[in-house]
Parts: C-alpha cells; sequence; structure tokens
C-alpha cells in the first residue's frame, strides 16, 4: 500500500525495501496525489520491479497518483478509483511568465513522455486539463480502457491475491480478471513486428569525436598507451571534457585537462553516440554477441528488458529504465537478485560503451 501525498523529498529506495521485504506483486494506492516528479520516479520503480497496480473505490488514488499507477505492469481499476486534473504548477511562483511557460511545458512533455512509455494514451491530459486543480475528475470504467489507463473491474472480480482490498460489502464470488493490458515501448523496435530485414543502419557505431570523464569512481587514470599497465599521464576528474584523436578498438586516445593519453572505452561518455544523456545509470543483466539469443531472452523475461549495441560488437541488456540515483539503482539491482529475478552477476553501469537501443520490447 502506497499511502499518504507525494513528497520530492520521498526517498524511492524504501519502497524497493518494503516490496523485497514483503515478496509483493501488486501496488494499491491512498493518495490525493502530491508531486509529479515524485509519482513518475515511482511508476517507473513500480515498472523496473514488473508489479501491478490495483486501486478500488473504497481508497483514493487522484491527481499525481495516477501517474504512479500507470507504472503498473497489469492495471486494474474500479470504475470511479482514479481521479485526473490540471496539474497545480504552484512552484513557478516568484519566476517571470516566460521561465513559468517554460517550466509548465517542459513538465508537460515529461508527462506526455512518460504516458507513452507506459502504455497509457496521452489523450488523457485533454480530459485533466478540463479541470481545475481544485477539482477531481473520476474516470469511468470505459475511459479508463479507451485511455489504456487500465482493465476495469467491478468490486465483485477484483483479482484474487488483492481481494482484502476491495469494501467488504460485496458478497459475490470474485471471477478472473479481463486479460491484461499489452505493455508495450513504442520506442524501441521490436523485432517480432519488424520487417523480414533488420535495419543494418542500427548496427553502425559512429565515430567519437567528443565527450566526458564518466567513471563510478569519479576519475580515470589517463595511460601513456592503450593498456591499463602503462605509466599514468594524468588523473582526469568525471565531467571533464574530452577530445577523442583516435580509437584502438578497446581504447581511446584522447585530450582532456590539457594532456595527451588514453583512456578506456569504459571511461567516456560519447556525446555521438545515443545511449542515454550523461550521468544516467543503467541495469545490465545479460549480454550476448547476436541479436537471436538477446531477442530470445528479452522475451522469456518477465521483466521490461530491452538491448543496447555495444562498441565491441555485442548486445548489452539492461532494464529499460535508465536512473539518475545510484542509492536507487543499487537498491533495485540488490532487491531484484534477492528476489531471483536477474542473476547474481548482474551490475550497475554507466554504460559508456553504449551506442545506441536497438531492440526488443515484450
Amino acid at each position: 500500500m502506497v499511502r499518504g501525498d507525494f513528497e520530492i523529498s520521498d526517498n524511492i529506495a524504501d519502497f524497493y525495501k518494503a516490496v523485497h521485504d514483503n515478496a509483493a506483486t501488486f501496488a494499491v494506492f491512498d493518495s490525493r496525489g502530491g508531486s509529479v516528479l515524485k509519482a513518475i520516479e515511482l511508476g517507473r520503480a513500480i515498472r523496473a520491479l514488473n508489479l501491478s497496480t490495483m486501486q478500488v473505490r473504497g481508497i483514493e488514488c487522484a491527481s499525481a497518483c495516477s501517474l504512479a499507477f500507470m507504472g503498473g505492469a497489469q492495471r486494474y481499476a474500479e470504475p470511479g478509483s482514479i481521479g485526473v486534473h490540471k496539474s497545480s504548477f504552484a512552484d513557478t511562483s516568484g519566476l517571470s511568465v516566460e521561465d513559468a511557460v517554460s517550466v509548465v511545458q517542459q513538465l508537460t512533455a515529461n508527462v506526455i513522455a512518460y504516458m507513452t512509455e507506459m502504455g497509457v494514451d496521452p489523450g488523457i491530459l485533454q480530459l485533466a486539463l478540463q479541470y481545475d486543480s481544485s477539482d477531481i475528475r473520476y474516470l469511468s470504467g470505459s475511459e479508463m480502457e479507451r485511455y489504456r489507463v487500465a482493465q476495469s473491474f467491478t468490486a465483485t472480480q477484483a483479482p484474487a491475491s488483492v481481494s482484502a482490498f476491495v469494501p467488504p460489502s460485496s458478497t459475490d464470488q470474485p471471477s478472473s480478471p479481463p486479460p491484461a493490458l499489452p505493455q508495450a515501448d513504442p520506442s524501441v523496435a521490436s523485432l517480432d513486428s519488424a520487417p523480414p530485414t533488420f535495419d543494418q543502419s542500427l548496427l553502425s557505431i559512429p565515430v567519437a569525436h567528443t565527450g566526458r570523464v564518466q567513471h563510478p569512481k569519479g576519475s580515470v587514470q589517463m595511460k601513456a598507451g592503450p593498456n591499463s599497465g602503462t605509466r599514468t599521464v594524468a588523473v582526469i576528474a568525471n565531467g571533464m571534457a574530452v577530445t577523442v584523436l583516435g580509437d584502438t578498438e578497446k581504447w581511446f586516445e584522447v585530450r582532456a585537462g590539457g594532456k595527451v593519453g588514453f583512456m578506456h572505452h569504459s571511461w567516456v561518455w560519447v556525446e555521438q553516440y545515443e545511449a542515454a544523456p550523461f550521468g544516467r545509470k543503467f541495469v545490465q543483466v545479460k549480454s550476448f554477441d547476436n541479436l537471436t539469443e538477446t531477442q530470445k531472452y528479452i522475451q522469456g523475461s518477465p521483466l521490461p528488458l530491452v538491448a543496447y549495441l555495444a562498441t565491441n560488437g555485442w548486445f548489452a541488456i539492461t532494464l529499460d529504465h535508465t536512473f539518475d540515483s545510484e542509492e536507487v539503482a543499487a537498491s533495485l539491482v540488490k532487491s531484484l537478485k534477492n528476489r531471483g529475478s536477474i542473476p547474481n552477476d548482474s551490475v550497475m553501469t554507466f554504460g559508456n560503451a553504449f551506442v545506441r537501443k536497438v531492440c526488443c520490447s515484450r
């Protein structure tokens, strides 16, 4: 049960721990909203943990809470239990009109991207915008299904695993819920639906020209040659700009901090690659040297996974979400390992050697 208002200071790592400690499979909400960004962060955590979400009218999930609910890998809701309205942007006070408009536009874009990622029709925003932040519009069963928010059910049809949350006034026997909505990620080309000829351009590796140092230890030792056993030329801190002068397959010859030397591919975030913004962390669970095994592994996993082309020509399989918090990513890795959901050798990584996402949403 997720209860109370979403606060920007909430620690999502606590949620991962609660899921692990209770072997949870469903998340249920009792919340009238709060921080939109924190609700989205929780929603992505729910999806990464492959939890389902469930909502009944006896309790409430409204405003920002509806975004967290959308994170469910499968979603069930009783008509009238999910509330939406126009977002409140009180945090824009003191800003100029131009800056306030920019903030609102950026947040709206983030919400649309998140809804799309979760398989929800962003058209629901048009409905929400008709209701002021002081009002709430509760979705009917047909609206939840039309906008792909959830499969609608009555209190007598609650999934047995969460029947304890259904108001006790119901006396009918529960029945099975309708089939779950497909949770496709439209940003990823699934090989199941791709043309017979795979787009080979996805396997091309751009020439690296510029980047920044990015290493878990906060700095790297620039080497005199393309080998970790050569002498150290300089110690370069994370974030330092790097110009790539050459590439010896595993090592870049670079200029950084007024020095010239060599850095391993895994130490440099390259601007010309398309994997993730600087500072984001991946959870890598597997790697293969061919697309066939890569696709087979992803399609057979209950987790939302994708694959990235790496600079060595292999395919790195990761969770389909990246993280800006090392604490959250580390907590997730520990939780998933303890549950046996990912291999014990899975790692949190910056993914500097990842070139681009190439496949394969379930």
